[in-house]
Parts: structure tokens; C-alpha cells; sequence
């Protein structure tokens, strides 16, 4: 996506909402359709139960295999504490809905879901004070290189993506409702480049149903040459930017 958009940018971009249909070719003949919805998004927390854990991680599997994904990750207030009144929409609207996912995860959905068009989805002041919201500030939504690093269908997935305009790379890793473990080299950064890897995780205590807010946010220098462990509370997530030197 470009820095600045020239005139007329806007009028000439298409992005579906709410079209329940799969991309079948769409792009070839617009190739201005920068995405599209398709699945069963965010939205879908607000009026039933929720996407389950690995409704996420099985979404790489299907859905995106087709094209752009406009999911709409990025939501902080996951139990909708902030939320004010609101109203039933449906029979499948209980009073509990929420969303379920750890803040970490909702941070991996934009490197994990692949679309040219983001957004920051939650209310503005829900970002207020959040220093997590600086990952938002900086993914990109434009990739030179994608690599499948780990991936199980319904269980766990771990996507690097490097940026169109810099040597930075950003990595997700998700999970389903289990609490996971991953091992992770770090062979698809550059050789011979230096980076500060700049980690948004699940804290120890994190878990997407009875914990979902915890995180941590920390740096450390690492090459090609290094790994790194990844630990993902129940339905978690590690978001990291590898910001080159």
C-alpha cells in the first residue's frame, strides 16, 4: 500500500464487505480488489458465542488459500467491557458474547491473515495508554516474502512475512484453545544482518477464557543464526517485528 494515496486513490479501490462468498477469481478482472470478507469475521463475537480458538488457525487452511481475508483483527476490549449498552441482535445472542482470543493473539491475526486493507478495529479509547497498539502503529499490510514456518491445521500456525519497504520482518504465531510450545530458527531473517526483535507475547498467566488481557512486551538482538521459543498461552499468540539494523 502506497505511504501517500494519489488523487482518485480511493475511487478506484474496491474492498467487499460483508460478501459471503469466497474469492473465485474476482481479482483477475479487477485487479484493484484489495479484499474482502468471506468467512465468519470478527463481527461474528458480537451476537453468539464467538469464533472458537482455531477458527483461526484453520482459516490459512481455506478461506485465505482464495485471496485477502478482511477479518478486521485488532480488538483490545475483548470482553467488551467498554462496550455501553448494547443490543440483542439475534436468538444466537446470549448477553455473554466476547471475544475469544488473548490481546496477544489479536496482535498475531494481522501478520497471520493475510490483506492489503487493515484497520484497527476497537474504539479509539480502547487503544488509549496501550503500549501493544505501537504493533498496529507498525505492521505493514504490503509483502515482499512469506514463509509457512509451523502450521497444523486447527491447532497451530506461524507465518514470517517480510516488508515491501524495508529489510523488517513480522512474524505471527497462533494457537487453538491449547497452550503450546514452539521452537522457532530464525533462518529466514537475513544473513549477516543484525535485528532487535521486538516481541508482543502472552504473559505466563494469560489465557483466552478466564485471562485474556496479560501480555508482555519485550526486546532482545538476534541474527539467522539464532532461535527463539515461543510460548502460547490457550488460545494465544506472539506477535514480533524484526526491525533490521
Amino acid at each position: 500500500m502506497p505511504k501517500r494515496f494519489p488523487r482518485g486513490w480511493y475511487s478506484s479501490t474496491i474492498k467487499w464487505t460483508n460478501s459471503y462468498g469466497k474469492p473465485t477469481g474476482t481479482r483477475r478482472t479487477y485487479p484493484n480488489m484489495m479484499s474482502r470478507e468471506g468467512a465468519r469475521g470478527m463481527e461474528w463475537n458480537g451476537w453468539s458465542d464467538g469464533n472458537p480458538p482455531e477458527h483461526h488457525t484453520i482459516l490459512p487452511f481455506t478461506r485465505i488459500l482464495a485471496g485477502p481475508l478482511d477479518y478486521t483483527p485488532g480488538v483490545f476490549d475483548l470482553l467488551y467491557k467498554n462496550a455501553g449498552k448494547r443490543v440483542k441482535w439475534n436468538d444466537l445472542d446470549k448477553g455473554t458474547s466476547r471475544i475469544n482470543t488473548t490481546l496477544a493473539k489479536q496482535l498475531a491475526l494481522f501478520v497471520v491473515f493475510y490483506s492489503p486493507l487493515q484497520m484497527a478495529s476497537d474504539l479509539v479509547e480502547n487503544y488509549e495508554n496501550q503500549p501493544a497498539f505501537q504493533f498496529i502503529r507498525d505492521v505493514p499490510v504490503n509483502w515482499e516474502e512469506t514463509k509457512v514456518l509451523q502450521a497444523s491445521i486447527g491447532e497451530y500456525v506461524t507465518i514470517a512475512r517480510k516488508d515491501w519497504d524495508s529489510d523488517d520482518w513480522y512474524l505471527g504465531a497462533i494457537t487453538n484453545e491449547e497452550s503450546r510450545t514452539l521452537s522457532l530458527q530464525l533462518d529466514f531473517l537475513e544473513k549477516g544482518k543484525v535485528y532487535i526483535a521486538e516481541i508482543y507475547k502472552d504473559a505466563e498467566d494469560s489465557d483466552w477464557k478466564t485471562n485474556p488481557y496479560p501480555h508482555e512486551l519485550s526486546k532482545l538482538e538476534c541474527t539467522s543464526g539464532d532461535s527463539l521459543v515461543l510460548k502460547l498461552a490457550p488460545g494465544g499468540g506472539q506477535a514480533i517485528r524484526f526491525k533490521a539494523r
